[in-house]
This record gives structure tokens, C-alpha cells and sequence, in this order.
């Protein structure tokens, strides 16, 4: 029998203390949310050390299809930090057959490094070279980070 994966948590009042779980990919919200169904019970994971397009930003759309095509209907394995976003999102990595979607993402330059949650130096090398060979979002003469986009859509909002 092959070496599975082990899972290692617990569930205390929704508490996962455990890192790493698998579930099926149930909903992708967007190129960096979906919903893993794991033990019958849905839970959102918010992809660790990236930032994707709006829905409504240039490159969302493809941004959540890529998500789409990559694990929907599929077993993954999250690597999670322990910690829930904001919006109450688990925060993590995702592998399907060994590759990490969100390094994906940044490869096909879908995706930013986040640079203010994660000093991780292997995605900012990916983002670097997505640029350079001006994949994805790189094309565009001034691509808008995310986080750039939802502050200017706060701001017309405040304004009104």
C-alpha cells in the first residue's frame, strides 16, 4: 500500500489545529478562495502567499479559471498555517499531484506574491520571472495589484 498522507488534527469547537488535511474541491470563489469538503463540512481556504485579480480586474476571470481547471472536483492536500484570515478563511497551500496552485498561479502570471503576508523568496523569484517574460497580467502596460484595486473601489464607495 502506498504511504498516504496521515491527517493530523483536531476538531475542537471548528478549531482545525492540525497543518494538513485532503478534501475534495467543492467551489472555487475566485483565483484565490475555494471550498474543500472535508469530512462532509465545507471549509474556505484563502491561498497562502498570493494575491489574485479581482473577479471584475482584468485577468479574475481567468485567474478563477485557472483555479477551475487546476483541482474542481478533485482530491487536494492543504497545508494550512493555523490561522483564518479576516473574513474567517483558512489560510494555506494547495497541492494537486505535487504541484502548489498558488506557485502556479504566479508562474502564469495570474497571481502577485503578497508581499505584505509572506517573505517567502521562491514565489517573488516566480513573480519576477512572470514579469519578465510578461506571462498573464504581465502583458498589460499597468497591471493594478488587488489590493491596490479593492482600496480604489473602498474609496469611490466612501466618496459617494
Amino acid at each position: 500500500m502506498k504511504k498516504q498522507l496521515f491527517i493530523l488534527f483536531l476538531i475542537i469547537s471548528n478549531f482545525i489545529i492540525s497543518q494538513t488535511f485532503t478534501g475534495n474541491v467543492v467551489g472555487v470563489k475566485d483565483g484565490d478562495t475555494m471550498v474543500i469538503l472535508f469530512e462532509n463540512k465545507p471549509i474556505a481556504i484563502r491561498l497562502e502567499h498570493i494575491d489574485c485579480p479581482e473577479k471584475n480586474q482584468p485577468f479574475g476571470y481567468k485567474a478563477k479559471k485557472f483555479v477551475s481547471d487546476f483541482c474542481f472536483g478533485k482530491t487536494v492536500v492543504v497545508i494550512g498555517n493555523g490561522k483564518k484570515d479576516r473574513n474567517g478563511r483558512w489560510i494555506g497551500e494547495i497541492f494537486f499531484k505535487n504541484q502548489n496552485l498558488g506557485k502556479e498561479l504566479v508562474r502564469n502570471g495570474l497571481a502577485w506574491h503578497f508581499k505584505r503576508y509572506s517573505k517567502s523568496e521562491n514565489y517573488a523569484d516566480l513573480e519576477m520571472e512572470a514579469r519578465k517574460n510578461k506571462r498573464g497580467l504581465w502583458k498589460e502596460k499597468e497591471p493594478i495589484a488587488p489590493w491596490n484595486w479593492r482600496r480604489s473601489k473602498r474609496n469611490k464607495v466612501q466618496n459617494l
